[in-house]
């Protein structure tokens, strides 16, 4: 896909989101966002309806999370698990406020996000999607979840080399627990949009080509790609899902990359 003026990144407006603190701050934003969303839809022939806006309340008070909720939020994401479940615990009162957990996962995290989350966007091992499938069964639930897919080949960047992808989801459906709704990925962090776009094309076009034989009960159409600097080019080569944090709840004290885990070479975060 490719358009006569290339839609830009917007990776350098670190610091230059406002931060809304009103109900009515947070539904101007959420505008702003959501008439980004549709222009980039329209732009290629997309229906704005086949795309979800995931705000992503990471580093924010609780404040922040109550006055998005007024404004119309229903689900939220966050990249640890040990500030989701704070942050559960204290809205406790706003019964149909749902969590997406989109961060790596340890699995001596696993009861925990099965006890609560309604979404994990980050699955990329075999032993996180045992231990939250045994969780999940003792809670009675189930678990919708987004393989996480390196599309970048970045080191620091966790998720599963584009050619393990198949034989990994060949091994999903016995988890009974896990609802398995798509492919998730982080583009490389660039300001240039062609570096970009090719980390999006990567996914979309793995998943075309994993569709055609998918197992049993297990469902490729969701894309989870794009954030607050990309989404739009995102969007642009089939996103479903966009995760937006500073684009909605202001900028944050560091850039993005500091709040995405580092892997180090024991493998370790």
């Amino acid at each position: 896909m490719s358009f006569l003026l290339e839609t830009p990144t917007r990776h350098e407006a670190h610091g230059l989101y406002p931060e809304p603190s009103t109900e009515e701050e947070f539904r101007q934003a959420l505008a702003g966002v959501r008439a980004r969303m549709d222009a980039a839809c329209r732009r290629v022939g997309r229906d704005p309806a086949g795309v979800r806006l995931l705000p992503v309340s990471k580093t924010k008070p609780e404040s922040s999370l109550r006055a998005a909720y007024a404004a119309g939020c229903r689900m939220l994401g966050e990249n640890t698990v040990q500030e989701a479940w704070r942050k559960w615990e204290a809205l406790q009162d706003l019964p149909d406020l749902r969590w997406s957990v989109i961060g790596h996962l340890q699995t001596n995290k696993a009861r925990q996000v099965a006890r609560f989350a309604s979404e994990f966007q980050a699955l990329d091992s075999l032993r996180v999607a045992e231990a939250l499938d045994r969780r999940l069964q003792v809670e009675g639930r189930g678990l919708d979840v987004f393989v996480q897919v390196n599309t970048s080949g970045e080191a620091s960047k966790y998720g599963l080399a584009p050619r393990d992808v198949a034989a990994f989801l060949r091994n999903l459906p016995v988890y009974s627990g896990l609802r398995v709704r798509g492919l998730m990925t982080l583009a490389v962090f660039s300001h240039d949009p062609a570096r970009v776009r090719p980390c999006f094309q990567l996914l979309r076009g793995l998943r075309d080509r994993l569709r055609q034989n998918v197992p049993r009960g297990v469902e490729l159409d969701g894309l989870s790609m794009g954030m607050s600097g990309d989404f739009e080019i995102a969007i642009e080569e089939g996103a479903t899902v966009v995760r937006v944090g500073q684009g909605i709840f202001g900028a944050r004290a560091l850039p993005d990359s500091h709040y995405w885990p580092v892997i180090c070479q024991d493998g370790s975060p």
